[in-house]
C-alpha cells in the first residue's frame, strides 16, 4: 500500500503493505467469471497523509490549494485539499485490491462520469464501494471479457467524494 495510505481502523498499527479485500464473497482471488451485475465490492478505509498529499500534487497536480498550506489556509477551502487524481489513484489502488489482483484483467480502456462531489482532506479515511454494472464477453472476441463498474469513495463522514464508472477489460485466453 503506498505511503500516503494506512487502514483506518488501526491508523497505522498494521502494516502500510497490507492487501484489505473485501468483496459480497469476501474473497480477493475473483476471476471474470465470478463478477456478476449488482455485486457491490468493497474496501476498507485507508487515511489520506498530508505529506504524500503535497508529494502528490508537486509532482502532477501543482495546483496552488493542492500544495500551498498557509494560501488554501485562507481560501475558499479553508485548508488544503488533495489533486482529485491522487484521489482516484487511491481508488484504482483500492479497486485493484479488492478485487482485480489475480483476475484476468489487463486494463481498460477508459473511464466516464468521472466527478469529484467534495474535497478529501488530510487526515479523511476514505472508502471504495464498486457496484458491477454489467459482465460480458465481447460480441466480436470471445477471448474478451468486458466488466463496466461504478466506483464510489466515502469518506469517513459517509460523504460521497467521488465517483466514477470504469470499464475494465479481462483477457479469458483459454476459457473462450
Amino acid at each position: 500500500m503506498p505511503a500516503c495510505c494506512s487502514p483506518a481502523a488501526d491508523r497505522g498499527t498494521l502494516s502500510r503493505h497490507r492487501i484489505f479485500p473485501h468483496t459480497d464473497s469476501n474473497r480477493s482471488d475473483m476471476k471474470f467469471s465470478e463478477f456478476q451485475a449488482g455485486m457491490v465490492i468493497k474496501h476498507p478505509p485507508v487515511v489520506v497523509d498530508e505529506q504524500e498529499m503535497l508529494g502528490f500534487a508537486r509532482d502532477y497536480d501543482p495546483q496552488w490549494f493542492h500544495t500551498d498550506v498557509q494560501r488554501a489556509g485562507q481560501s475558499r477551502w479553508g485548508g488544503l485539499i488533495a489533486s482529485g487524481w491522487l484521489t482516484c489513484s487511491l481508488a484504482m489502488r483500492m479497486a485493484v485490491e479488492a478485487a482485480l489482483t489475480d483476475s484476468e484483467s489487463f486494463g481498460s480502456p477508459g473511464v466516464e462520469r468521472l466527478r469529484w462531489i467534495l474535497p478529501v482532506r488530510p487526515g479523511d479515511a476514505i472508502r471504495l464501494e464498486a457496484t458491477v454494472n454489467s459482465v460480458r464477453t465481447s460480441s466480436s472476441r470471445a477471448d474478451l471479457g468486458i466488466m463496466r463498474w461504478t466506483w464510489q469513495v466515502f469518506n469517513q463522514r459517509d460523504e460521497q467524494v467521488l465517483e466514477l464508472e470504469a470499464t475494465s477489460l479481462f483477457d479469458l485466453g483459454e476459457q473462450a
